[in-house]
């Protein structure tokens, strides 16, 4: 039966998960790219999100959530067809389960824009986000969360997306950047982030959506959305002064962009293991997680002439990955967690889910962008480019 107060959290659920889309991760992005290139990454987030939403009701909810495969569901509930405002998905309408659902499918989509800002061409942005709905996406939340579905039957803990938003991301980010290539100037140039303030709002608009996020994936207003929410809390704050501490002993000062990674990397982490950590599990994953993910963006991936501009596999891919096995530890009754589990089997399971969906994320982002490559130019000429895709893609100045 559709219970009101369950519903009632999960309508403001999903706003609070739009609001991370628009305006939070748009501003995040746009104030980490040069000033010319603003308004681009601003469309490509707005774009990609609104057309994966119309892709998600036409066919992406039933290829994720219809039928009983291992892999992919059917085509079943296309159009949402037959799906009425009384129909429940345990104690809210289904309607609303497919809306926050949605926004999950959106928000993965618009992530991957932050690995090759500044270079990619808006229409190969929106190709690449349909069919990744559609190939990648649609069936790893199948596998992880659907009934029947390969990583759900092997007992694998996901609470609210680690694979299946943030690995998942992060590792077709890392491959558009091997097929996109890196941008002008790449390492020789000075590109600074143009506006931290900007950069700074929109961190805070993603951690009070992440509550959504998070809280959200409870399916209820009840004691577990309120693990969910102080788990997001404090692995995120513990992300935050981990960054900060990093480049304090690395370079002697800490920088408000470090505390604003951190905190993503702490929010990242908590993400799959949100229902099951307690408060000091959570404190610890999103220590490690803001240690770990500077310790690859502020060293490795230099080193590495890696230009995952805005460090989506950095903070998303290996943020969830520390989370999705992590959370094994982070679960321990003796942490505070709500874990039923034996340790090292669980450990298995979860090191075997991440590998599902890093293989499936990266095989079929790559299958995806080598056929568009064969139609259509990835990425803008090098005049384009020079000028800034504001004016070259958009007509549009952000800045007069």
């Amino acid at each position: 039966m559709i219970d009101s107060g369950d519903t009632a959290w999960l309508l403001t659920a999903t706003l609070l998960v739009m609001l991370m889309i628009l305006p939070g991760l748009a501003l995040f992005y746009g104030g980490l790219v040069r000033a010319k290139n603003l308004l681009s990454v601003m469309s490509q987030v707005m774009g990609v999100a609104a057309l994966v939403m119309i892709l998600w009701v036409l066919w992406g909810y039933s290829l994720a959530f219809s039928g009983t495969g291992k892999f992919v569901g059917d085509l079943k509930l296309a159009g949402l067809v037959g799906v009425g405002p009384d129909d429940a998905s345990g104690t809210i309408p289904t309607l609303l389960f497919a809306a926050f659902q949605m926004t999950f499918a959106a928000i993965t989509a618009a992530l991957i824009v932050g690995a090759v800002v500044e270079r990619m061409r808006f229409s190969a942005m929106l190709a690449f986000a349909a069919a990744f709905l559609t190939l990648v996406y649609a069936p790893i939340a199948h596998m992880v969360w659907a009934d029947g579905g390969l990583i759900l039957g092997m007992d694998a803990i996901d609470f609210a997306g680690g694979t299946v938003v943030h690995i998942n991301a992060g590792i077709a980010g890392l491959v558009a950047v091997a097929f996109v290539g890196k941008r002008r100037g790449f390492l020789k140039d000075a590109m600074p982030p143009h506006s931290l303030a900007l950069a700074l709002i929109g961190t805070g608009l993603l951690w009070v959506g992440w509550f959504g996020f998070n809280a959200g994936s409870a399916l209820g207003a009840g004691g577990l959305a309120a693990l969910a929410m102080l788990n997001s809390f404090i692995a995120p704050a513990a992300g935050v002064l981990a960054w900060m501490a990093a480049e304090r002993v690395r370079s002697g000062k800490a920088s408000l962009l470090g505390g604003a990674s951190g905190a993503v990397a702490g929010l990242v982490a908590i993400t799959p293991a949100a229902g099951v950590s307690g408060p000091l599990g959570a404190l610890l994953l999103g220590a490690v997680s803001g240690l770990g993910c500077y310790g690859f963006v502020g060293v490795a991936k230099h080193k590495l002439r890696l230009d995952d501009s805005l460090d989506v596999f950095g903070i998303h891919g290996l943020g969830g990955i520390i989370g999705s096995i992590g959370l094994v530890v982070a679960g321990l009754p003796a942490l505070g967690g709500q874990g039923d589990y034996a340790l090292l089997p669980q450990l298995g399971v979860q090191v075997a889910s991440v590998a599902i969906a890093i293989a499936w994320s990266g095989g079929g982002s790559a299958l995806i962008l080598f056929a568009l490559r064969a139609v259509m130019p990835l990425r803008v000429d090098s005049e384009d480019e020079q000028l800034g895709l504001d004016l070259a893609e958009h007509g549009e100045r952000a800045y007069n």
